[in-house]
C-alpha cells in the first residue's frame, strides 16, 4: 500500500506500507529507537513470525516513519477478551519523528491493518486508546471507530538503559470498527 502525503508535508516521498522483514529490524531501531534496552521491533517481528501478529512498517524512501501491528488473538486484557473474543486488535501505532504526525501516516497504517483484517475474513477490528491520549482518540472516532464502554488497564513493560524493568499501567478504553458491513460486535 502506498500513500502520498499532503503537499505541505515534511515527508520526503510517498509512504509505502508493508509487513516488517527481518532485515528491517536494525534500520527500525536506528530511526525509531525502542525505549532503553527493550527491543520492541524484534519482539513484534517474532510475534509475526509465530503467526500471532502482522507487524506493519511505513517507509518514506528507505527511512521508516511508522509502525503498527495487528494482534490476531486480540487484546490481552481479560475485560476486552470477555466482550470481544477473537476480535483482532490494532496495537502499537507509532509515527516517528513527532513532526511527521498529523500527515496521514497513522491513518494509512490503520487502513492497511483494516485491509489485512478484512482480507482474513474478520468483520471487526478493535484498538485500545489510553485515557490521556485525546488526539489519538479523536482520530479513531473520526475514521469510524466507536466507543464500546469497555474499559481496562493497558499493561506493558520495558527495560531502561540500565537494564531495570519498568512496569507501566495505563487506564484505557477499547474502541471497535465494523469492516465492510460485517456483523456488529457486542456493545
Amino acid at each position: 500500500m502506498t500513500t502520498t502525503p499532503p503537499p505541505d508535508s515534511p515527508v520526503p516521498a510517498p509512504v509505502h506500507i508493508r509487513s516488517c522483514r527481518e532485515a528491517d529490524l536494525d534500520v527500525l531501531e536506528r530511526h525509531m529507537p525502542s525505549p532503553g534496552r527493550t527491543r520492541r521491533h524484534a519482539a513484534r517481528f517474532d510475534r509475526q513470525e509465530q503467526g500471532l501478529s502482522t507487524f506493519l512498517t511505513a517507509w518514506a524512501d528507505a527511512v521508516p516513519v511508522g509502525t503498527a501491528q495487528v494482534l490476531w488473538l486480540g487484546c490481552a486484557a481479560p475485560e476486552v477478551q470477555a466482550r470481544f473474543p477473537g476480535c483482532p486488535e490494532l496495537n502499537g501505532l507509532g509515527i516517528w519523528p513527532p513532526e511527521l504526525r498529523s500527515r496521514g501516516i497513522g491513518t494509512a497504517l490503520i487502513r492497511a491493518a483494516e485491509e489485512r483484517v478484512r482480507a482474513a475474513g474478520r468483520p471487526l477490528i478493535g484498538l485500545g486508546v489510553d485515557d490521556d491520549n485525546d488526539r489519538a482518540a479523536a482520530l479513531y472516532l473520526r475514521i469510524g471507530y466507536r466507543e464500546t464502554g469497555c474499559r481496562y488497564l493497558d499493561r506493558y513493560a520495558y527495560l531502561d538503559d540500565d537494564g531495570v524493568r519498568h512496569e507501566v499501567v495505563d487506564p484505557a478504553r477499547f474502541l471497535v470498527k465494523e469492516l465492510d458491513g460485517g456483523a456488529p460486535g457486542p456493545m
